[in-house]
Parts: structure tokens; sequence; C-alpha cells
């Protein structure tokens, strides 16, 4: 990825390293000086991967749970900058009822945090990440299969709107991608042929506020990156701004 497509900035998650295992010295010697990263053992963990400085980065923690799900740092754009925010968020098991998964009331608490945090915030913002939501009937290969289904119910879909309104964001990816279109940044290891069966949700997103979203001059998905050889189960999404 950075070899061939050399990002200014990429965005990692669920990097499951910890913070003294990460490889800041291989990394560097591409050319990426500007890494920073929130990791643990085995589980969840973020990253930023950079060719320009990060300033003022944060870790925030959700839901007293010590994940390591969240950094943010400002990064200069023009003659400003904004802040951009990297996020992890939780799955949420396999079974959409908060009162008998604990793993799902979970996830809509850390929903719930995001969208109180996000009312707050003032300046410029990016937010990226795997939010593990498909909020629409085309982010998903079904939407009547798949209603019931965590990542695409009605509860999830009606929480993340509510976080991404909440910071005034624009859906970028659906600024430059049209609403009626299928787009998904995610398939599942279980398909034999995850391209010819394209069962695929958009888990991933990039939401970025008005003035900055201005600036995009592309927002996609590097869908063959989901068949590189011991590839993730998720394609890389690009975001091109025009400084």
């Amino acid at each position: 990825m950075l070899l061939d497509h050399a990002p200014d900035v990429l965005c990692l998650q669920e990097t499951k390293c910890p913070d003294g295992s990460f490889p800041t010295a291989a990394l560097q010697r591409l050319g990426y000086d500007h890494i920073e990263f929130h990791g643990q053992k085995g589980y969840h963990g973020v990253a930023f991967i950079s060719r320009v400085p990060l300033m003022n980065v944060e870790r925030r923690e959700f839901c007293g749970m010590g994940d390591t799900r969240h950094i943010a740092a400002d990064i200069a754009f023009n003659s400003g900058h904004f802040r951009l925010h990297n996020f992890y968020v939780p799955a949420g098991g396999d079974v959409p009822d908060p009162e008998i998964n604990e793993k799902f009331a979970h996830k809509l608490q850390f929903l719930d945090e995001m969208e109180d945090w996000f009312g707050s915030f003032t300046d410029e913002s990016i937010v990226v990440g795997d939010l593990n939501i498909a909020p629409y009937e085309t982010d998903v290969w079904s939407h009547k299969q798949l209603m019931r289904v965590v990542s695409h119910t009605p509860l999830e879909c009606e929480r993340l709107e509510a976080v991404r309104t909440a910071g005034g964001y624009v859906d970028t990816m659906r600024k430059h991608i049209p609403m009626d279109q299928k787009v998904y940044t995610w398939w599942s290891y279980r398909a034999k042929d995850w391209s010819k069966a394209d069962k695929g949700r958009r888990l991933d997103h990039v939401w970025m506020t008005p003035e900055t979203a201005a600036y995009t001059e592309s927002v996609s998905v590097l869908r063959e990156a989901r068949g590189w050889e011991k590839p993730s189960d998720h394609a890389p999404v690009i975001a091109v701004l025009e400084a």
C-alpha cells in the first residue's frame, strides 16, 4: 500500500499490536517519519503512518473499557489545519439485542459517547475508520437479508447517523459515489470467491466537516486490495484532497 500508492497519511485500525512492538523503524525507512499509535496486544488498536507532521496527538478512551480504539492529531492544510480522528468502533457481536448481548450494548454505548463528544466540536475535522456499520441500503449486498444482522440493523444505522449529524459531517464517500450505486469496503473471509459472490458491506467511512469536504477530489475504495496475498477482509478507502 505504501510503496504502490504513497498516501500522505495512512490510517490503520485493528492493528492488534502493543505499542512497544509497532514496526516504526521499518516504516520510517519508507519515508514515513511521523508515526503515532494506540495499541494493545491481540486486540483493537489504531495508528497513523504519515509523511507530514502530526500535532497535538490525543488518545481517547471510551466506555471506561481501556480499549485502544481512537487516536487523533492535527494536520496542517492550506493556511490552517484540520483535526484527524481515527476510530475502530466495536463490532457488536452476533446478536443485535443489548439486553442479552454485552458486546452489542457496548457498541451502542460507544456510539452514544461519540455523539456526545462530537457535539462539542468546533474546528474543521475529519473522521475516518472502521465504524462497523453499513448505514444505507446500498451499503450492503442485501438490505432485506441483513436488516437483522449486526452492522446493518435499523438501531445501529440510526445511531451512526446521529453521530455523524452531531459533528455536522459530510459522508464524503457518498458525496462522490451516488447513493443509488452499491459500494462496499468489507467482504467476509467465509466466501470461497469473495469477488464473484460480492456480498459486501460498507463498514469503513470518511467523514469531513463541510469546509474540508469541499476540497475532496475523490473518495474511492481500493477493491483490488481485497484480492492481495494474505489480505485483510477490509479494502482501503482512499480520500484525495486538493491543497
